[in-house]
């Protein structure tokens, strides 16, 4: 007799309403400089990954909490541990809601709010799909690990301790990006472009201040320029056509003796930033058309800017640009800048690789391609290199099944620039929650998960972890 998880999982709609909204209730972003012992990587990590572990022991299942930084749940018995990994914690919430971001807004089919998608809304499915499982006492032959980090926006410090001191899943999956299957995941690297200090000379027009960003893994929204000395009459007139061209907003504020310049773009997750309008690049690209005699740092500054990194994300003015017939495009998506007269002038670019090349590779092409007399180019933090489970694992197969006969679409092997858990396990991919074709809501404002696709998590999940565990 077929088992119906789709009506096991209806059960608990309302329980997986008001359980998720708890944890979007909480701002659970990545915050060392509040760390205690408590709470190593901030109060609100510590906080989302004590919430869910209470959920669970509501419940009845056995939990347990790893430094803090980590968590499981656990259901069935055997040798073999198959993991489902996931995280609580969030990108900032950034500008540009309209809505309250920590705090679910329902209307219609969509829950609204900063985690729904990315990576609550599932976490709470693949939670729920334990308790559909137990529920009807469906046999287990492998223990089933459902682990959630509290770190993943940013250097998985919490599954990374996790890994190293509890046994480890042989196979498993992350509810972390989109179905059918992401079986292949590029490389992820931080170049940070540091800029040669030059020495002044006389100009017109001096650049005192230029920011945009605030997350590695976000195309930055909005980007704030201030400028002293001569400022073009015109300049709001030339501001209103270059909009017109670009789809960007751009205001002014008046200064002492300048003006401050806030253009606002549009937001994307670094792994296509393509889909974004970066604020960064375009605000260096709109003063760079005004034709003003910059000081010498402010016209380096963007001029490495407008000629590397505007209009472009697959790094080919860098010479850095590659495609792969199987994981296709390098990506480069500069994410974080920061320009002072008299500090750091900075550039922090995100690039998502394939194989055939690696970070350091990337980072000696970068330099040298700009220049080594005018920057540094350093490899910022932890490198991800590329991660490949072969469409033929029984792993891949055994989703891609689960995923058509819930759905009745095809399902084939997929790889993207995004980076998931998934890669921490050899045997080890993403599985949905979002379905083909969604909108890219993850980092976005007004980020959101729509309740049938939640609900269709749960019980594509559940049936999934019972086959996988046989």
């Amino acid at each position: 007799m077929a088992i119906d998880y789709a009506a096991a999982a209806a059960k608990y709609r309302d329980d997986i309403i008001a359980d998720l909204s708890t944890l979007v209730a909480i701002d659970s972003e990545r915050d060392v400089e509040h760390a205690t012992p408590e709470a190593p990587l901030g109060p609100g990590p510590a906080r989302a990954l004590a919430t869910m572990l209470k959920i669970a022991q509501r419940d009845q299942f056995t939990t347990a909490d790893v430094e803090h930084v980590a968590g499981r749940v656990e259901l069935g018995a055997g040798d073999e541990i198959l993991g489902l990994l996931a995280h609580l914690d969030v990108v900032p919430a950034g500008p540009g809601w309209t809505r309250t971001p920590f705090q679910t807004t329902i209307e219609g089919n969509r829950i609204y709010g900063r985690g729904t998608a990315d990576d609550k809304g599932p976490g709470i499915a693949a939670y729920y799909a334990l308790k559909v499982i137990r529920d009807l006492n469906l046999p287990l032959h492998k223990r089933v690990h459902l682990i959630y980090g509290t770190d993943e926006e940013s250097e998985w410090y919490g599954m990374t301790r996790y890994m190293a001191t509890q046994e480890n899943p042989t196979l498993g999956f992350s509810p972390d990006a989109e179905f059918p299957i992401i079986n292949g995941e590029k490389g992820i690297a931080d170049f940070q472009i540091s800029l040669h200090h030059v020495a002044a000379r006389p100009a017109t027009t001096t650049l005192q201040g230029f920011t945009a960003g605030i997350r590695d893994n976000m195309v930055p929204v909005t980007a704030t320029a201030t400028l002293t000395g001569t400022i073009p009459d015109n300049l709001q007139s030339q501001a209103t056509a270059f909009d017109q061209q670009n789809d960007t907003h751009t205001a002014f504020t008046p200064v002492n003796n300048g003006v401050t310049i806030t253009l606002t773009g549009r937001g994307a997750h670094s792994s296509i930033p393509a889909g974004g309008i970066n604020a960064g690049t375009y605000l260096a690209a709109f003063i760079q058309t005004q034709g003003l005699q910059l000081d010498p740092a402010g016209a380096q500054y963007l001029g490495v800017i407008t000629d590397f990194l505007h209009a472009e994300t697959n790094g080919a003015r860098l010479n850095i640009a590659l495609t792969d017939q199987k994981m296709g495009p390098l990506t480069a998506s500069p994410d974080i800048f920061h320009f002072e007269q008299d500090g750091p002038q900075t550039i922090l670019v995100n690039i998502r690789y394939p194989h055939g090349t690696d970070a350091e590779a990337i980072r000696d092409t970068m330099e040298s391609t700009i220049g080594s007399d005018l920057v540094d180019v350093d490899i910022h933090g932890r490198v991800e290199e590329p991660h490949y489970v072969p469409a033929s694992d029984p792993l891949v197969q055994t989703l891609l099944a689960v995923y058509t006969d819930h759905t009745g679409l095809p399902g084939q092997e997929g790889i993207v620039g995004g980076g998931t858990y998934g890669r921490m396990l050899k045997r080890g991919v993403a599985f949905g929650a979002q379905m083909p074709g969604a909108p890219e809501v993850m980092h976005m404002p007004d980020e959101y998960i729509t309740i049938d696709d939640i609900m269709r998590a749960v019980a594509i999940y559940a049936d999934a972890i019972v086959r996988l565990a046989q």
